[in-house]
């Protein structure tokens, strides 16, 4: 019989949430940022960010968490200390930097089960690490099962004093970080179970509306008529792509995932879960109210009620929503438009198939597990990293198997990733590096002169290709994996171990701390994990027939 206190608080906070009218959460222009050196507390804390009030899981109790900014150059000690306490959810923890490449600090990479074991309740872990010459615009989130569909996503930038841009633009500061996330009235450890689940709102810097809900506070975005913003957009999306636009006023792309390029004018573009732009915006038009939009690929998706938007607010304009038209984009984002500004061109001889190791991956679905090359990826009990330390050298004994490509170092690599199956459009993202899109999805046409340099790509849907380029100059295991949390969960991911003989000496001694994270995570029992054990699946079951297997009870 299962415990009556979990099963009590497993309803209050699921399935009782009460719904308030304003918003526990605030814009993110009104927090104080981070530095480089801080600690992010995780805990549980109720919170209504549009209006309807859920326990989730937060940094500094805070949704998104709160910004570290650091300027190019900086070292980075990031305590991440564990303070969670509802076993309805997750209670275990890890913290990636997404987009910070770690060569060297393959330990500070926070990736669950690739790098490090998770971080215990009640234990903190220090990441030390430089992000060398990288600049630009990152974020963190969990990366411990799904755990950042709860909540655990923050914005991370690295200011360039010397930015080569920087005569586009009057301000960047915090007011300016704009964050895009879906948002889930129910716990992920629920809807991790049902295949096809959909978020409940949309949220920027936090704040949005639900369909049928309060009309709860928007964020609000203030300018100055005449200055020019570089608005750094992040989507720390689950799931969903968005549509970003601000009526009346065009943005001008300057950076692409951490990457500088050459200046794109646009009226829409479609960010992917992980991606991040930098886009210039121009305060030229009347001081008035302006909708921001941020449309995901949700069925049924609209803007009605305020829902899926914010506020652009000119310094004079009154205090009242906007009345602005939504029109059609003439002038959307396309990929193949965007061009490195820095040292341009892919890697390697300039031709398809002729990089030193061509690499072909299939991604198919079977009864909702995804698998690549026929292989569905089950998290491995003894992380990738501390199998190649303690002796793991060929691909027989790299576990998960099959799910490990060894890479030798310093080799020109070209991926080429194709969809047999549906749920997409997938977002690819690498750790450890960015990459040249050489082929962008649904183009038929191959760009190894110019291509934009990232670190998530659309890999399309069904039918359809990418193929990128990196160079493996950064030995240790790092993840490929689609970044739809759910697909992630259920399989869609492969480990690239770069020149994994190097490992050892390129990332010299890890920290004692990180050595104890194993040995401590597997003394916990079942009920220390959290999670909600079978009352989630039971709970999965009132949203739906279409579900995954139970859990394994121990």
């Amino acid at each position: 019989m299962f415990n009556l206190i979990l099963i009590a608080s497993f309803i209050s906070s699921i399935n009782a949430a009460a719904i308030i009218s304003r918003s526990q959460s605030y814009p993110l222009s009104q927090r104080d940022a981070l530095g480089p050196k801080t600690t992010l507390t995780v805990a549980n804390k109720v919170i209504a960010p549009d209006g309807f009030g859920r326990s989730a899981t937060l940094v500094n109790g805070v949704f998104p968490g709160p910004l570290i900014a650091a300027q190019k150059g900086d070292d980075f000690a990031i305590e991440v200390a564990n303070e969670l306490t509802d076993t309805s959810m997750f209670t275990s923890t890890s913290v990636h930097w997404h987009g910070l490449y770690q060569n060297g600090t393959s330990f500070a990479d926070g990736t669950s089960s690739v790098t490090q074991c998770p971080i215990a309740q009640n234990h903190s872990y220090v990441h030390s690490f430089s992000a060398q010459n990288q600049a630009g615009t990152f974020w963190y989130h969990s990366h411990y099962s799904v755990q950042y569909c709860d909540g655990l996503r923050g914005p991370l930038v690295i200011y360039d004093p010397q930015d080569p841009m920087a005569h586009m633009y009057d301000v960047d500061d915090e007011s300016t970080v704009i964050t895009l996330a879906d948002w889930y009235h129910t716990a992920a450890t629920v809807l991790r179970y049902v295949i096809g689940n959909t978020a409940s709102s949309t949220l920027v810097n936090g704040l949005g509306r639900y369909a049928g809900g309060p009309m709860s506070d928007l964020a609000v975005i203030s300018v100055e008529q005449g200055k020019r913003y570089r608005m750094r957009l992040i989507s720390m999306s689950c799931d969903p792509n968005f549509q970003f636009s601000i009526d009346g006023h065009n943005l001008t792309i300057i950076e692409a995932d951490g990457q500088l390029t050459e200046p794109l004018v646009v009226d829409q573009l479609q960010i992917f879960a992980g991606q991040r732009y930098s886009v210039v915006l121009v305060a030229d038009q009347p001081e008035d109210n302006y909708w921001i939009r941020n449309l995901p690929n949700t069925a049924n998706a609209s803007f009605e009620g305020g829902t899926n938007s914010a506020i652009l607010r000119y310094k004079s304009a009154p205090k009242t929503d906007p009345t602005t038209v939504n029109t059609t984009s003439t002038n959307p984002l396309q990929e193949t438009n965007l061009h490195a500004l820095v040292n341009p061109g892919a890697p390697g001889i300039p031709e398809y198939g002729k990089a030193d190791i061509n690499l072909n991956l299939e991604v198919s679905v079977d009864g909702g597990n995804f698998l690549i090359n026929n292989v569905t990826f089950t998290a491995p009990t003894v992380p990738v990293l501390l199998q190649i330390l303690s002796g793991a050298q060929d691909p027989s004994q790299l576990m998960p198997n099959e799910s490990v490509i060894i890479l030798e170092a310093n080799k020109v690599v070209e991926l080429t990733l194709s969809t047999t199956g549906p749920g997409g459009p997938h977002p690819i993202h690498l750790h450890g590096h960015s990459f040249d899109v050489v082929q962008s999805a649904g183009n038929s046409t191959f760009n190894y002169a110019n291509p934009v340099r990232r670190d998530v790509v659309s890999a399309g849907s069904l039918g359809q290709q990418m193929v990128i380029r990196w160079v493996t100059d950064n030995s240790g295991p790092w993840f490929l994996h689609c970044h739809i949390d759910w697909h992630l969960e259920a399989g869609f991911a492969v480990v690239m171990a770069e020149s994994i003989a190097d490992t050892r000496a390129n990332m010299g001694q890890a920290p004692d701390t990180w050595n104890q994270l194993c040995p401590t995570y597997n003394a916990l029992t079942p009920l220390q994990l959290g999670g909600g054990g079978l009352n989630s699946y039971e709970a999965a079951a009132n949203i739906s027939t279409n579900l995954y297997p139970p859990p394994t009870l121990a």
